[in-house]
């Protein structure tokens, strides 16, 4: 009996998601350690820095906990656009199976990297607790919609730049260079809030920065967000960006599998 075209496509991303799990956890000795050990080192050597110079305090919250889930929260985002936008050439040669197209390879990617971030994210925080830092968040679903919303922009991001980087390959080192100063600007290292007017709004253009703020404050109600935060910004960045990539992966699918 001829299986659907819902049931092959399903089929294909368990496939490919085991695949990418295997890949990205037992590739080499000891990659699921460093899958935690990066976020780890980030967010120690800031804590270091921050305690060096006595802040206790960042916004109305702990400066640990703030720094924590800024870093979590664009780890989320930058780990899966990354993620995501290279899933076409590390994919490569399954595409002489006509039942793979870029396409599945680049949302299994974007699915197992949220996957990821979540255990992550969680094992990182039950460390923290264990050093009595205040982990409990005062809005549970406020932190998951922030979260979720930084998950979406980074598929969006990398749904765009994986055919940009396929078709032109000069593009893909200029994105690598975008992503470097985005640490920066997104609010990761220095409160969003600091930064003077007119800056403030230029910054505020990148839907990361509100991600970052969202989450934070969900995390603690009394946290002094920026008055510009904007949930809806960030979902309506993600899903016109999402919609650009499905429509390019569409238009340019042929080109993409011959390569």
């Amino acid at each position: 009996m001829a299986r659907s075209a819902t049931a092959i496509t399903l089929a294909v991303w368990k496939a490919l998601f085991l695949r990418e799990a295997v890949g990205r956890l037992f590739s080499g000795r000891a990659t699921w350690f460093w899958l935690l050990a990066e976020p780890i080192f980030h967010v120690a050597y800031l804590v270091f820095i921050f305690t060096g110079i006595r802040v206790r305090n960042i916004g109305g919250i702990d400066s640990t906990i703030w720094i924590m889930v800024g870093m979590l929260a664009y780890f989320m985002f930058n780990r899966t656009g990354t993620q995501v936008k290279n899933a076409i050439s590390a994919n490569q040669a399954l595409f002489a199976y006509r039942q793979v197209k870029p396409v599945d390879t680049v949302l299994v990617r974007g699915a197992l990297e949220g996957f990821l971030m979540i255990i992550i994210s969680s094992i990182l925080l039950m460390c923290a607790a264990l050093f009595n830092h205040p982990v409990a968040p005062s809005n549970p679903l406020g932190v998951l919609e922030a979260f979720f919303g930084l998950w979406l922009v980074g598929l969006g991001f990398g749904l765009v730049t994986s055919i940009f980087s396929e078709l032109i390959p000069e593009l893909g080192k200029v994105i690598g260079l975008i992503m470097m100063p985005l640490y920066m600007i997104s609010g990761v290292i220095l409160p969003i809030s600091t930064v003077p007017q007119p800056y403030r709004d230029w910054l505020l253009f990148n839907p990361v920065a509100h991600g970052l703020e969202a989450a934070r404050l969900g995390f603690a109600g009394n946290y002094h967000a920026v008055p510009e935060l904007s949930i809806a910004y960030i979902y309506n960045f993600a899903l016109v960006s999402i919609f650009l990539g499905l429509a390019l992966h569409r238009r340019f699918a042929q080109r993409l599998t011959t390569k």
